[in-house]
């Protein structure tokens, strides 16, 4: 049976309550990966993976996965500013349904709207060449999607 694919909120009763959660932004060329601790409160960059083909990049996302005793996924969904989807949205959409033919790990969908122009300002803020921002904003956007959930979810639980 294929993995359920749910808004954050949706998802979060099917993850037990401590386990990882990997964090992904999926960009045409590349998809940027973070993880969180066991305990759900921090958000860490693992590495940004070359698009290739999907099947290549589900296994090393699924190998992040089991390595981490992830407990789900956290895909950014790319909301338009009106809340509309876009053809962007719909492939990640589509990316979703894939993955979840191939795993058990729920994922659950947080609107990602303005992560990447957020991780660009912050980059520019701290005077990162351009070459190196290309490098590394998708792995960055992975963690302020993740940081996002994860601080939206503590907040569902009542943590402090």
């Amino acid at each position: 049976m294929p993995a359920l694919i749910l808004p954050l909120i949706e998802a979060a009763p099917h993850w037990p309550d401590r386990g990882a959660l990997v964090g992904l932004d999926l960009g045409t060329k590349t998809i940027g990966v973070a993880v969180s601790d066991p305990d759900r409160r921090l958000a860490t960059g693992v590495e940004t993976i070359q698009r290739k083909q999907f099947k290549v990049d589900a296994a090393r996302l699924l190998a992040i996965a089991a390595e981490r005793n992830a407990a789900g996924f956290v895909l950014g969904l790319p909301i338009n500013m009106d809340g509309s989807e876009g053809p962007r949205a719909q492939s990640t959409r589509a990316f979703a349904r894939n993955l979840s033919n191939l795993t058990v790990l729920a994922i659950g969908l947080w609107d990602e709207r303005l992560s990447t122009a957020a991780v660009e300002r912050e980059l520019i803020g701290m005077d990162v060449s351009r070459a190196r921002r290309a490098e590394v904003i998708d792995e960055h956007a992975a963690i302020f999607i993740l940081q996002g959930a994860l601080d939206r979810l503590a907040k569902l639980r009542g943590d402090r």
